[in-house]
């Protein structure tokens, strides 16, 4: 058995240090950090006294000794673990130098640029289809052709009253019908005559009355029957010149123009029932079957050329400004993926409309379209490159911070974060343009790991 002196000594030494730790906020034994290395020292040699107050025989200070070394290693461990947690975890992104593109996206739809459509020119049936939904067709082919029997009585008709209309109209231009023009005729020739008589037996019982072998009564008969005579053959000539009225003229006149457009229109149905391509394309809507029976105005067949297409655009009003004739554009449409076409904007917009919730503009892009494969009145993706530039600075967007003193990125140097002031340029959705203020391969800080401490200036940072 140990003395009780030593032990006495120890134990006293033990208070006192527990009293020290209790002033000084020191560790204790148990759920207590031993941050001093003397604490360390001083529990190495109390753990045995302890132990031997509970255990009388030798192996007891053996196992507390291990206790404590076991105790000793995590202490030191996390003295290890604590020193780790003074660095605050971040996200980071390296500068790089790279090709950059700015781009707006929206929604868009197909458009023909040239397109065809043909309708029915009036009720009647559909006779006969020669071609076929995406046939490629040439100028002239057939495409269909319509019942025209109709068509063609109704032409007959209008000629009928075409034929008689400029009929009336001849007349009136030369006076009357074959027959009345043939007596108005005889009429003039017949008063010339009575007025050429007249002026004869005039003129010879004037030369008698000078001589007194005629009475002066035979002489005004004479000349009462001649202005009688020349009365009858003004009339007659008036009656040839103005057979009709000026209202009567007009009337022929205007039934013969009807007469015309009639006969025009007839014509022209009878033509649209035969249905031609007016130029190469591909038909790419026959929405009627053949024998339908269609109504007028009703659409029959649609056909354009697809080698190139316009796409309208929706672009909503605060991007508008950013936009430019000229600028390319690729499209993308989510039935073909991985495909792209090609083309520019060829026309800006002149309004701002309501597209469901949005006020958007509606710009016309020019797209190239050599395989046919962007079919008309699709939904696609538009992405309009409003600016790209080679072989600049760029890092992610997060990294670029805003205050009253202008625009920094957080660069990491010795691994600690430094406020660096920058000039930027373009960007597109993940990564932007640094004119000036960091170099390709510098680390700059995105966020903080640790919801507790903000990035700042001199901040101690790991990386993760």
């Amino acid at each position: 058995m140990r003395p009780t002196f030593g032990r006495d000594v120890v134990e006293a030494k033990g208070a006192r240090r527990a009293s020290d730790q209790q002033r000084t906020g020191g560790p204790s034994f148990v759920g207590i950090r031993f941050p001093g290395a003397l604490d360390l020292v001083s529990l190495y040699f109390t753990f045995p006294y302890m132990a031997d107050s509970r255990r009388q025989n030798g192996n007891g200070r053996h196992v507390w000794r291990l206790v404590l070394i076991a105790i000793v290693a995590v202490i030191l461990l996390a003295a290890f673990m604590s020193r780790r947690r003074g660095a605050v975890p971040v996200r980071v992104d390296r500068a790089a130098r790279q090709d950059l593109v700015t781009s707006i996206s929206t929604n868009g739809k197909v458009e023909p640029i040239q397109n065809f459509e043909a309708h029915a020119p009036a009720a009647t049936t559909v006779k006969k289809i020669w071609v076929r939904e995406g046939q490629k067709v040439r100028a002239g082919d057939m495409l269909m052709q319509l019942d025209d029997a109709d068509v063609r009585a109704q032409m007959a008709r209008a000629l009928a009253q075409l034929r008689a209309s400029e009929a009336d109209q001849s007349a009136v231009q030369s006076g009357g019908t074959q027959e009345e023009v043939l007596n108005t005729r005889s009429d003039l020739a017949k008063a010339q005559a009575d007025r050429d008589s007249a002026q004869k037996s005039y003129d010879a019982l004037q030369q008698l009355a000078k001589t007194g072998a005629a009475a002066p009564s035979e002489v005004r008969e004479a000349a009462t029957r001649l202005a009688n005579a020349e009365t009858q053959l003004k009339l007659v000539q008036q009656k040839q010149r103005d057979r009709y009225s000026r209202p009567e003229v007009s009337r022929v006149e205007a039934q013969a123009d009807q007469a015309r457009a009639t006969y025009a229109a007839a014509e022209d149905q009878l033509k649209h029932t035969e249905i031609r391509a007016p130029f190469d394309g591909t038909v790419y809507s026959v929405p009627i079957k053949q024998g339908e029976y269609v109504q007028q105005g009703e659409l029959l067949i649609e056909l354009a050329n697809l080698t190139r297409v316009q796409v309208r655009a929706f672009v909503d009003e605060p991007e508008l400004g950013k936009l430019a004739n000229g600028q390319p554009v690729s499209i993308t449409w989510d039935a073909l993926p991985g495909k792209t076409w090609h083309g520019e904007l060829t026309q800006m917009p002149y309004t701002v409309t309501t597209y469901g919730t949005r006020n958007v503009g509606q710009v016309l892009c020019g797209v190239e379209n050599d395989d046919g494969r962007l079919l008309p009145n699709i939904n696609v993706t538009v992405t309009v490159n409003i600016a790209n530039k080679k072989d600049v600075v760029t890092v992610a967007r997060e990294a670029l911070h805003d205050d009253e003193n202008g625009r920094f990125v957080y660069v990491i140097k010795d691994g600690h974060l430094d406020r660096q002031p920058v000039e930027a340029g373009i960007a597109n959705n993940t990564r932007i343009e640094i004119t000036k203020g960091v170099d390709p391969g510098e680390l700059v800080a995105l966020n903080s790991l640790n919801p507790s401490e903000a990035l700042r200036p001199g901040l101690e940072v790991r990386t993760r």
